[in-house]
């Protein structure tokens, strides 16, 4: 696809040149934008987008768009696909070096780290009426993850459970713009995450994103943006560094109000004795 763009660079007119600069320079957000967001961020019309996809031999611009999110999956599978065959050479080395890729994740997480964008993001959560969270297909965990722990804290908590995009806005059609959403997602980016994002947007919720880079499209909508390393030497993704952001999340959600919060623990202590639920099951007493 860039390809494409770069034999017929000479024939476009001037804005038609400007949606090509901005597509060859940043192709990981133009993949997830509507003709109308590309638009915007070029600096030309819709319609001269639209004609931009035509020059290039496309239908239109939805099989333009298609294109560059194989571009997209094509940059974004080959590497990991050669550092497999080089792991795979040497297996006694498995363990350590997962674990080693999973380290050095969080090692290049604290050298992007934001100061402001992380209190921001705590004092969003506190301060919301409800919160959302969002995260689909690998990300679905995280989400999970967090909405337990913040759900333990404070109410009106809500994980967006289903990956159905119809059943997502119909869940996402409660929101109210005292609200706050999380949404988290990685390279290859859940289109269904980006649409849930701009759902809230158009409701003037808050947002904040939880993604990889000042690359990824997600920073299109969220003006509150934690990024963190998820690179793996395999097919699979390292949830590692996003796991401790999320953490860090929690502790410092916790030390906004902690006196508050501890009481609330303690009640919650009291109702895990109560109904045995961590420390002693049925099968300790018969053993007693």
């Amino acid at each position: 696809m860039l390809d494409e763009i770069k034999g017929q660079y000479g024939n476009m007119s001037k804005g038609q040149k400007k949606v090509a600069d901005f597509i060859s320079n940043n192709v990981e957000r133009a993949a997830f934008m509507t003709a109308t967001k590309l638009a915007e961020a070029a600096g030309v019309s819709e319609s001269t987008v639209v004609r931009f996809a035509t020059l290039l031999g496309y239908d239109g611009f939805p099989e333009f768009q298609n294109a560059m999110a194989e571009e997209l999956q094509s940059r974004l599978v080959s590497p990991k696909k050669a550092q497999t065959n080089q792991f795979r050479e040497n297996r006694s080395e498995l363990l350590r070096k997962v674990m080693v890729a999973d380290a050095q994740n969080i090692v290049d997480t604290l050298g992007m780290l934001n100061g402001e964008a992380f209190e921001n993001a705590v004092q969003l959560l506190r301060d919301a009426r409800r919160v959302w969270i969002v995260g689909i297909r690998t990300c679905a965990p995280l989400a999970q993850y967090l909405a337990y722990y913040l759900h333990m804290m404070r109410d009106e908590v809500q994980c967006v459970t289903t990956s159905n995009i119809s059943e997502i806005y119909e869940q996402l059609s409660w929101m109210q713009k005292e609200d706050v959403m999380v949404a988290i997602s990685f390279p290859r980016y859940s289109m269904r995450t980006l649409k849930a994002m701009d759902f809230a947007n158009r409701k003037s919720v808050r947002l904040i994103a939880v993604t990889d880079s000042k690359y990824s499209p997600m920073n299109m909508y969220s003006s509150c943006n934690l990024w963190t390393k998820t690179d793996m030497i395999t097919m699979v993704d390292s949830l590692v560094a996003p796991m401790s952001m999320l953490n860090a999340l929690v502790v410092g959600f916790y030390l906004q109000d902690e006196e508050r919060i501890s009481a609330r623990l303690e009640t919650m202590e009291e109702l895990w004795d109560e109904f045995q639920i961590y420390d002693r099951d049925e099968m300790s007493d018969l053993g007693e």
